[in-house]
């Protein structure tokens, strides 16, 4: 079965964001700015969902993961991860959060149970992550993630 990794996690959900029970049961940031909140939440809806047209906006073009196998995946593998026929995934809440900003720049992560159905089969996985978010052009962009899975009872 292929896992998928969660890569950025965070944020305040803002009213436009704010529709349905998976957009009330995201994480939300304190403390984070507005407009990288906002990109974040939109993040977290966007793997949620499955929309491809929200992924694609706020990954950047050069984006990477290194994902929970060790692997490295672009832009376009992410994406058609979290838009695969029979991919779900439930909404997450982050534990052990991690929170460094600057002016251009930000890392996101922390922890999370992963739960949902890949490839017809049901899945629930423990991962940690760091996002790293660049703001180009005046937008945030998610350019890089870690994700490693976490040990049981860890």
């Amino acid at each position: 079965m292929k896992w998928i990794v969660i890569t950025a996690a965070l944020a305040l959900a803002s009213p436009a964001l704010a529709e349905g029970p998976a957009a009330q049961s995201m994480p939300s940031y304190p403390g984070v700015p507005a407009d990288l909140a906002k990109a974040a939440a939109e993040f977290d809806l966007g793997q949620v969902k499955g929309d491809a047209a929200i992924l694609r906006r706020v990954l950047a073009d050069d984006y990477l993961l290194i994902n929970s196998q060790d692997k490295r995946e672009d832009k376009a593998q992410f994406i058609a991860d979290y838009t695969a026929k029979g991919f779900t995934m439930e909404p997450f809440a982050i534990d052990d959060q991690v929170i460094k900003v600057w002016s251009d720049g930000a890392v996101l992560g922390g922890a999370v149970t992963m739960k949902g159905m890949s490839e017809g089969k049901p899945y629930s996985v423990r991962i940690r992550f760091s996002d790293i978010w660049a703001k180009r052009g005046g937008k945030w962009q998610v350019i890089y993630t870690h994700a490693n899975r976490v040990a049981a009872g860890s």
